[in-house]
């Protein structure tokens, strides 16, 4: 759905699992680090205001968006996590490395949820424009780090009932 006709922030608390006693870990790129700190502060705030405890909370920075896969992929290998989050953002410009990179992130986090048996969950904004990411980092359409932060507590809940 377009972030236009729901906001990335809103989510229903009742929904939500018992998370105290989950261990989340955050990768986040420094590429566009006035957004991906926002990111990153909206799915911490968001994982402790639903019971993650600090401590459980494992945060960690690469360069860029290409390189959240492989930071993602040694987190899974070096912390006991029960799930991982990557916050990046990537912001279309005049040549295709726009498409690379999203489309190798994309990938990147589509064969870790295939390799591990935890959920990795794909905080990367795509946007056209530094406007819209601002939008979409804690400005009027809410903030993707927060709606990255639900989902992994929701699929850390599905993991564990299966």
């Amino acid at each position: 759905m377009a972030t236009k006709y729901h906001n990335l922030s809103e989510y229903n608390s009742q929904s939500l699992p018992d998370a105290t006693s989950y261990r989340v870990a955050i990768v986040v790129s420094e590429w566009n680090d006035n957004i991906t700190h926002a990111l990153l502060d909206g799915a911490y705030q968001t994982l402790v205001k639903n019971g993650v405890k600090e401590e459980n909370i494992f945060v960690d920075f690469v360069p860029g968006a290409f390189e959240l896969t492989f930071g993602a992929k040694k987190m899974a290998e070096n912390l006991s996590c029960d799930a991982i989050i990557g916050l990046g953002c990537i912001i279309r410009g005049e040549t295709p490395h726009f498409e690379f990179i999203a489309q190798g992130v994309t990938q990147g986090f589509v064969q870790l949820n295939v390799k591990y048996n935890i959920p990795f969950i794909f905080g990367v904004l795509t946007d056209n424009d530094m406007q819209q990411s601002i939008d979409r980092s804690g400005g009027k359409y809410g903030n993707k780090g927060d709606e990255a932060a639900i989902t992994a507590l929701k699929m850390i809940a599905f993991s564990k009932k299966m």
